[in-house]
């Protein structure tokens, strides 16, 4: 169930809230109303030990909650049964959202061993609820029957997904499938569980140690730096340490000159959980591969795919092949053509070899500068964090009128995070909005957009979402300012488009607060679109030592240069979409799959350039076997057929900050959640269903 039932959407009743506080449960902060500036959750006051009671306290209200909507004596109807199930489990989902959120960006070996032991707990929980029959037989009740409770387009909404959600949950399976499908579920969990446990561990081994000044020859002083004191923190003053954070490893192979060192760099990041050691994920994948497998068999599906899809804008695998396959030759075609620039580098820079993967981003920018006399290095100066920040501040009031003020003295979930109010053109308060960006040990890689608390209604009256941004960008160097890549000013925006989707969000039941994978990449991709146009760099780009703004030529370099590289973007990318929906299309998994074999069949016979990777390869493809976007990955391109042809509405109107479509877009796409159906809020927006043609050329696939 999408809001009622958890990872980060266990719902409560409100005033269940500390109705039953143990007397070994004094001064747990999850136990009382927060005394907090905006109600945000007393990071600095929560411990470790708070976690546990918290949320066995939350499941035990929880089942109270449950008990007295099916032990009431009242024929079912919308509010006594749906309605009292959408806000059931309020403490669950408050410790809840604090403690995945916490675990992701600052976890240990405590919070790691917590996660694991609660697994099953959850999981059995969540199943109790799906399978309640007595539960389900009042939900089928007031759905069979819906017409007599005259129901708004929200609420019969809310009815149409707690109905779906009993079922695809299993509540009309046999008693004896119903007890399978328990077991699967606690295997599942933790299989999911231990793949992004083992990525974590993998991540953090690697160590690339230079004590030879001369082996970091090309690379950015700013990056030498970082090493530098990387290296301090690990004990080895004196030397170079670089990692398999983002901001290390890939400058690290864009710039770095020994292509021994390259080599190593981008080994060890390839094979991340695929070194036959304690966090070898190899085995992890196979079984739950097989487990999905076996679970949609019991739903009655051919695979798994079928069963996921079934609730995306998709709809069934098929639809999805056929974009991905509709994109896979011409970025192919074009990945080729810049192998061909790439070998060209390497002869001209006095080489005999033909390129590997290790080579590809290091000659690529050989490449890129020889034809567009363009060095990322000269961008950089002008992308200081706080004035993107500040750039994406400023695309989001032309657009919607709203303000973001820093808040001082306010609770935070880590201590280098920064806090922002929203507020709405005429004060009207929107929510809180945290931003952490930078990589440490104790906090998974990527960027996404959380929440420690999503809007609601209390009382009739808004309670405003706390969001949370959480970036992995370049750290600055001592005494120096973060400077951003081109890539992670586009990241910055696309998390800040997640953001303000939840900031905008306005319904009054959690069950419809969520919209479908394959649709919730359209309010954070549309954002990418206005980082590099002129009128926007205008703004924000500003050198970081003069003030100067972003030269002209420099800009123009910027957009001709644009579409340069997608061939190996886009081709990482289906690669990785092809890869994940391969797993999940399998009607039957082989016992003794080995998933490496498997991967190296499924994109070679594709034809994928061996010296291009799948942007995630099996044994780290967090989206999908970690459980967020599986058999989803594709989610982003589908999106970008949506995002690309919704900015083309601005386009058209030769204003890219139209108000009148600004407005319908906020209107239709950002405020609702998923009171529509997917396409039919794309429609009300744009007046008719997107093409590919938008996105091929903004990919210059066309």
């Amino acid at each position: 169930m999408k809001s009622t039932i958890i990872a980060a959407g266990l719902a409560v009743m409100l005033t269940a809230c500390g109705s039953s506080v143990k007397e070994g449960n004094k001064g747990n902060p999850f136990l009382s109303e927060y005394n907090t500036p905006y109600g945000v959750p007393p990071f600095e006051e929560i411990t470790i030990e708070d976690y546990k009671p918290a949320f066995m306290q939350g499941m035990e209200e929880q089942k109270q909650e449950i008990n007295a909507i099916t032990n009431q004596r009242s024929m079912p109807d919308f509010e006594n049964t749906i309605v009292a199930l959408d806000q059931s489990g309020q403490l669950l989902r408050k410790v809840s959202l604090v403690f995945f959120g916490q675990n992701s960006v600052n976890t240990n070996d405590e919070m790691e061993a917590l996660s694991r032991e609660l697994s099953p707990i959850m999981s059995k929980h969540n199943d109790d609820i799906r399978l309640n029959p007595m539960l389900f037989a009042r939900v089928k009740e007031v759905y069979d029957n819906q017409e007599k409770f005259n129901l708004n387009k929200e609420q019969k909404k809310l009815l149409d997904e707690t109905y779906k959600s009993f079922v695809r949950g299993g509540a009309n399976l046999s008693e004896a499938d119903q007890a399978k499908l328990r077991e699967l579920n606690s295997e599942i969990a933790m299989l999911q569980l231990t793949f992004g446990q083992n990525m974590l561990k993998e991540t953090n081994a690697f160590q690339l140690v230079i004590d030879n000044k001369a082996d970091l020859a090309g690379l950015p002083e700013s990056l030498i730096a970082n090493a530098a004191k990387a290296a301090d923190k690990a004990g080895m003053p004196g030397k170079w340490l670089f990692t398999l954070q983002n901001p290390s490893v890939m400058p690290f192979l864009q710039y770095a000159d020994n292509r021994d060192l390259r080599e190593k760099i981008f080994k060890g990041y390839i094979n991340r959980g695929n070194n036959d050691n304690d966090a070898n994920n190899k085995e992890v994948v196979a079984t739950l591969v097989a487990k999905r497998n076996e679970k949609a068999k019991l739903m009655g599906y051919n695979n798994y795919a079928e069963f996921v899809l079934e609730d995306r804008m998709a709809k069934n695998p098929q639809e999805v092949y056929d974009l991905l396959n509709e994109l896979w030759a011409p970025a192919l075609a074009k990945a080729t053509d810049e192998l061909k620039d790439i070998n060209a580098e390497i002869k001209k820079d006095g080489g005999s070899f033909e390129a590997e993967g290790w080579d590809w981003r290091y000659y690529f920018e050989k490449a890129k500068k020889s034809k567009f006399d363009l060095d990322e290095n000269q961008v950089r100066p002008y992308l200081e964090l706080n004035n993107v920040l500040q750039g994406a501040f400023y695309v989001a009031n032309k657009l919607y009128g709203i303000t973001f003020t820093p808040i001082k003295n306010i609770p935070l979930p880590y201590a280098e995070a920064m806090a922002f109010e929203c507020k709405e053109a005429d004060g009207t308060p929107l929510g809180v909005i945290y931003f952490d960006f930078f990589p440490r040990a104790s906090k998974r890689g990527g960027a996404w957009c959380g929440s420690y608390r999503p809007q609601s209604y209390k009382e009739g009256e808004r309670v405003g979402p706390v969001v949370t941004i959480v970036c992995n960008f370049t750290p600055p160097a001592d005494g120096q300012p973060a400077l951003l890549s081109a890539d992670e000013t586009e990241t910055l925006f696309h998390e800040f488009g997640h953001g303000l989707h939840s900031l905008f969000r306005d319904v009054n039941y959690s069950g419809v607060g969520g919209v479908p994978r394959d649709f919730v990449e359209l309010p954070s991709q549309i954002m990418e679109h206005w980082v590099f146009e002129p009128e926007v760099l205008k703004v924000y780009a500003k050198h970081y030592q003069t003030g100067e703004v972003m030269p002209v030529e420099l800009i123009e370099k910027l957009d001709k240069s644009g579409k340069y590289g997608q061939g190996f973007a886009t081709t990482e990318y289906l690669a990785a979409s092809l890869l994940d929906m391969d797993y999940h299309v399998l009607n039957e998994v082989p016992e003794d799959l080995d998933v490496m074999v498997f991967e190296d069949q499924t994109l070679g016979r594709r034809g994928l350039l061996r010296q291009i990777p799948s942007r995630y390869r099996t044994t780290y493809f967090n989206h999908t076997m970690g459980g967020g976007y599986t058999a989803g990955y594709y989610s982003y391109i589908w999106a970008e057929v949506l995002d690309s042809d919704a900015y083309e509405a601005f386009v058209e109107t030769g204003d890219i900050f139209n108000p009148e479509v600004a407005d319908k877009f906020r209107t239709y796409v950002l405020v609702p959640g998923g009171i529509d159906d997917a396409m039919d809020m794309y429609v009300n927006f744009r007046g008719k269903k997107p093409n590919t043609e938008p996105l091929l050329k903004n990919r210059g696939l066309k």
